[in-house]
């Protein structure tokens, strides 16, 4: 019997939206559509160049592992996740937002001076979002951080691929999954963004290992990783990294592997404002669903409703009752 449905392992971000304009990550000098790191001095100016815009949603907690628990949390897993926050007041606001979503987490690490990890979410009229982050102390995220009996009681470990880019934190995401296979936990991973599988492919080869149970994936990330030039194609070469997977395809549903069929599962039209977090939305109502014991497709089904929902509103998030909502609607047989 375990003890968690899914632990997650990532960076602990507190977020700010604002929304611009093509022009305006121009001027700014920003790569749409990526995430991209920065220092506080990088951040800071940033956001004295947007000042006068609209900040189009309020101070949240995040992270795309976060995301990811925190929703898999509302829908009604048992979860913990395992950050770094520093003793400031982003982190108590941080670890509060946590508790107050039902994650548990290791609240006998004592916190260090610094800054908690803060990103800029910028999204542009098309809905599509780009990320600067300052990761602050989530930089130094190592496996001081873990809870091997959380790790070990948890049906899934979800590691988020950003953590790639830390070399602590990808030592940790390498410890951690080592743990999860020593004590029968299945080991999740998202590639998180197609930055990330640009520049750090070889150090999310080594995230990965010999292969994981579960790879999350968007359209782009699974062409990049793989080198294919079709999503079919991309599709064959993964099962070389994962027993299953899902790969998100936007507007187009999702195509998800089980370990024996392929399914394409449509989604349902939606008119997208802010694509932030959809793909961290997906992967937390598709774990929560295959850890009740429901098939890929239905997973998959409750999945695109899910993001398909977030989608529609500024944020990464969603209500508590909104997911309630969600769960509500009749899955088709």
């Amino acid at each position: 019997m375990n003890t968690y449905h899914v632990y997650g392992l990532g960076a602990a971000l507190v977020d700010t939206e604002i929304e611009v304009s093509d022009q305006d990550l121009l001027d700014l000098k920003v790569d749409k559509g990526l995430m991209t790191l920065a220092d506080s001095e990088r951040q800071q100016q940033l956001l004295s160049q947007l000042k006068g815009h609209l900040v189009a949603a309020k101070r949240a907690s995040g992270g795309s592992a976060a995301n990811t628990i925190i929703a898999a949390s509302y829908f009604g897993a048992n979860t913990f996740y395992s950050c770094k926050v520093a003793a400031d007041e982003n982190g108590d606001f941080y670890l509060k937002d946590l508790e107050n979503a039902g994650v548990q987490y290791h609240r006998t690490l004592s916190r260090e001076e610094g800054d908690t990890g803060k990103c800029l979410v910028m999204v542009t009229p098309d809905a599509e979002r780009t990320m600067v982050t300052y990761l602050g102390i989530s930089e130094t995220l190592s496996s001081v951080e873990l809870h091997p009996e959380a790790i070990a009681s948890a049906a899934y470990l979800y590691l988020e691929g950003y953590l790639v880019a830390s070399e602590s934190g990808r030592a940790a995401a390498i410890e951690a999954a080592r743990i999860a296979r020593a004590s029968n936990t299945r080991v999740a991973i998202s590639l998180s963004d197609p930055g990330m599988v640009q520049f750090f492919r070889d150090g999310l080869l080594e995230m990965i290992g010999e292969r994981v149970d579960l790879l999350f994936c968007n359209r782009d990330e699974a062409l990049g990783f793989t080198g294919a030039d079709t999503i079919e194609e991309a599709a064959e070469r993964l099962k070389q990294y994962t027993d299953c997977f899902a790969i998100t395809l936007g507007a187009d549903g999702a195509l998800v592997f089980d370990g024996a069929n392929s399914i394409t599962v449509p989604s349902s039209a939606v008119t997208a404002i802010d694509t932030n977090g959809a793909g961290d939305m997906f992967a937390g109502a598709f774990i929560y669903a295959i850890t009740q014991g429901q098939s890929f497709e239905k997973a998959a089904t409750l999945a695109n409703r899910a993001a398909g929902k977030v989608v529609t509103q500024f944020g990464p998030r969603l209500e508590a009752e909104q997911h309630q909502e969600i769960l509500a609607v009749p899955t088709p047989a």
